[in-house]
């Protein structure tokens, strides 16, 4: 009938990436997405791995087809966690939208091929870190996921008890644990580390953690240096200098924990080397460290991403993807950052997103074939076409230049 909206499609595939065991969108949301306008279309088995059927998709209203070809065959819109393979941008409708982890400095060739295909293309990387965006903000999500992740694996590879135990043989002493990092994923790892029982001390370069940090019970590390505070609530890249001084201020630390879990990162860069060599010698036989950098590179020296490395009797594990260690509630998480994004771009049935809304802005990284994203245009060789200009206010504006900011989101060291 005429005037009536055809229903955005939402195409979710089977992720790619060994090892990824997270989906896009969980059958609970995709049922809440069927009110909003939106025909979720599932390949058969995506979701499997975070323990969702294809009858549990069925049941909420979405179709489940054969392929990523037949999911991906005239969609709108696509769902993914990590970035799309070359192959699966080729089956991509022209001017269709993408949104996922897409990284897109580190993924250049994808976003050739996206642009070749005329897709609009968000990135949940970039999200600006407001609190409007918070609903919306995956990494706060996944790193929840990843600190409970790195509390256990702790406990899973440590030769002794976390809490402390009085028992008729005597009295067995409770792990002493050192977070590194008190972002999101390291005040999940606090709170895991505390709830096994182990006395937890943390260490960040933001001198506003020290109140999270405390409100947890755990002990906030003090050292002589200067706080390290950036945009977002993020911490800035420190130089060579600071970190050399601050390698040798935590090397008391280190030797004293039997674990160390590191979360250190900071977007778009290298990870920070916290724990060097040196400092691994100088831990007990039997310690662990828990490096959940490893992807970035590793806040320890001697990290190798997916590896138990054991050096002088200490574990170091080179923590790589844990959301995808968590599926389940991993992916029904960061489904519902998907659902509260496209509900910025998604009116009434129709896919019409608003580029003047700064998080719909910020996080677009190709919109209609042309590259927007600054440093991706800068990777890429590509000029980056010129904003358009704000249209004049009303005479009848309320001037609101002296209004505060909003605050930032969940204040983290960039855990991804």
């Amino acid at each position: 009938m005429p005037g009536i909206p055809i229903p955005v499609k939402l195409a979710v595939i089977k992720e790619s990436r060994p090892g990824e065991d997270r989906v896009a969108i969980v059958p609970e949301v995709a049922a809440k997405l069927a009110k909003t306008g939106v025909d979720v279309v599932v390949q058969s088995g995506a979701a499997a791995a975070a323990r969702f059927s294809d009858e549990d998709f069925v049941a909420a209203g979405a179709t489940v087809v054969p392929d990523a070809a037949a999911a991906l065959t005239g969609a709108d819109f696509v769902a993914h966690v990590q970035p799309l393979t070359i192959d699966e941008v080729a089956l991509l409708p022209q001017g269709a939208s993408v949104m996922s982890f897409l990284q897109p400095v580190a993924s250049s060739d994808v976003v050739q091929a996206l642009a070749a295909k005329g897709a609009t293309v968000y990135s949940l990387d970039l999200l600006p870190r407001i609190s409007r965006a918070q609903s919306m903000d995956a990494l706060s999500s996944q790193a929840t996921v990843a600190g409970y992740r790195a509390g256990l694996s702790a406990a899973e590879h440590l030769a002794k008890f976390f809490p402390m135990f009085m028992t008729a043989a005597g009295t067995v002493p409770p792990a002493k644990v050192l977070v590194m990092g008190a972002g999101v994923a390291g005040l999940q790892a606090i709170a895991t580390a505390r709830r096994l029982g182990a006395v937890v001390r943390a260490y960040d370069v933001r001198a506003a953690a020290r109140e999270e940090v405390q409100s947890l019970g755990a002990k906030f590390v003090e050292l002589d240096l200067e706080t390290q505070d950036g945009a977002g609530g993020y911490a800035k890249e420190q130089s060579a200098e600071y970190l050399a001084k601050q390698q040798e201020l935590l090397a008391a630390e280190v030797a004293a924990a039997d674990v160390v879990i590191t979360t250190a990162q900071i977007p778009g860069r290298k990870a920070p080397i916290l724990v060097t060599e040196a400092m691994v010698h100088g831990m007990s036989e039997g310690a662990v460290i828990i490096d959940m950098a490893a992807d970035s590179g590793g806040n320890c020296e001697l990290s190798v991403a997916g590896e138990d490395v054991v050096v002088n009797g200490v574990t170091v594990v080179g923590l790589t993807n844990p959301p995808a260690s968590m599926p389940t509630h991993a992916s029904f998480l960061y489904s519902r950052n998907i659902a509260n994004f496209l509900g910025l771009v998604v009116k009434e049935g129709e896919l019409v997103p608003d580029f003047d809304d700064e998080i719909v802005a910020g996080t677009c990284v190709v919109r209609a074939g042309a590259v927007v994203h600054g440093p991706t245009a800068e990777a890429l060789g590509l000029s980056v076409p010129a904003p358009e200009p704000a249209p004049a206010p009303a005479t009848d504006a309320v001037d609101t230049s002296d209004a505060p900011a909003e605050a930032g989101a969940d204040s983290e060291q960039g855990e991804s």
